[in-house]
């Protein structure tokens, strides 16, 4: 399977923000409709793609090949990650990400709503937009959301411990010699090692720019994403209040979670479904925070499931 078409768009979003946006055609639009049975001619929803902190749209590439006979999809690239702006000036708040996730879900404009999936980061700003605009919305799939019980943000307030994830983004290694290079140091340890190796090349492929040392003449990669930006995310997940307003959210959702891990969104992430109506908690016990990039086919079998009961 591959990509079937990919144009790339750029939305605006607030704080003078222009996402850089990637929508992927479908190839089943029947040019004999006649021809077509009644399920494919229903007019089916659209797949939006929301990733995770320190990632980009493209990472979702290897979901969309399972996904664009059918779906028409939309992945992006939130503020500051992949090659969506950043400006200087800009305080690290996850209510520009809900902003983000808006602003493309008010640009996609299908008719049958969407199907949003999201990962982590990616997940937050998705439930963040469905409260505000849950009409734009058929149904979501959240990937262990960073969405924190009130006890333990207030514990992390009152510790003012550094967060180990802010500082492993700090120390983050962001240049080398080739995408090659990048992708042989990756899939050599944890935590991108257990990625399906689609996940990664993608990850390698479109998370880098090409650069040009003056000194020597010689090419690199350099990393898309500034790692101090990363860590801001880090630091501020913690920020939001997206947890008291859970009960509130009336889109169908459907949260995954990997392996319980102490400590990690996998251990309260089902927790977050007991707190949002008629929701569904389904639980990967064989992959861990990172699933969309180790089973991709799984994501994608599981926005179909999830078309269905919905339809």
């Amino acid at each position: 399977m591959a990509i079937i078409s990919l144009v790339t768009e750029h939305i605006a979003s607030t704080d003078s923000i222009e996402l850089s946006v990637y929508k992927y055609g479908r190839a089943n639009d029947f040019e004999d409709k006649s021809q077509a049975s009644a399920s494919q001619q229903r007019l089916k929803p659209a797949v939006m793609l929301s990733h995770a902190t320190g990632f980009h749209g493209r990472c979702f590439d290897p979901v969309v090949e399972f996904l664009n006979t059918e779906y028409e999809c939309t992945s992006f690239d939130f503020r500051g990650y992949g090659d969506s702006n950043l400006p200087n000036d800009w305080s690290v708040t996850w209510q520009g990400y809900c902003d983000d996730a808006l602003a493309i879900a008010r640009s996609m404009q299908n008719k049958n709503q969407i199907i949003a999936v999201g990962h982590s980061m990616g997940a937050t700003a998705l439930v963040m937009a469905a409260l505000i605009e849950p009409e734009l919305f058929k149904a979501l799939i959240i990937y262990e959301p960073i969405i924190f019980p009130e006890s333990m943000r207030n514990a992390q307030t009152a510790t003012h411990q550094p967060s180990p994830l802010a500082e492993g983004a700090r120390r983050r290694r962001t240049t080398f010699a080739s995408r090659d290079e990048a992708f042989a140091n990756y899939s050599s340890k944890p935590p991108m090692n257990v990625f399906d190796e689609k996940s990664l090349r993608a990850y390698v492929d479109f998370g880098f720019n090409d650069v040009r040392i003056a000194e020597t003449n010689e090419n690199c990669i350099v990393l898309k994403c500034n790692p101090e930006h990363e860590a801001r995310t880090y630091e501020t997940g913690t920020s939001h209040e997206t947890w008291e307003l859970l009960h509130l959210l009336r889109v169908p959702t459907w949260i995954v979670a990997g392996a319980v891990a102490a400590m990690q969104p996998s251990s309260w992430s089902e927790l977050i479904a007991k707190k949002i109506p008629n929701s569904k908690f389904i639980q990967w016990p064989d992959a861990g925070h990172f699933g969309p990039m180790q089973q991709p086919a799984r994501l994608a079998d599981l926005v179909r499931e999830v078309d269905g009961l919905t339809s």
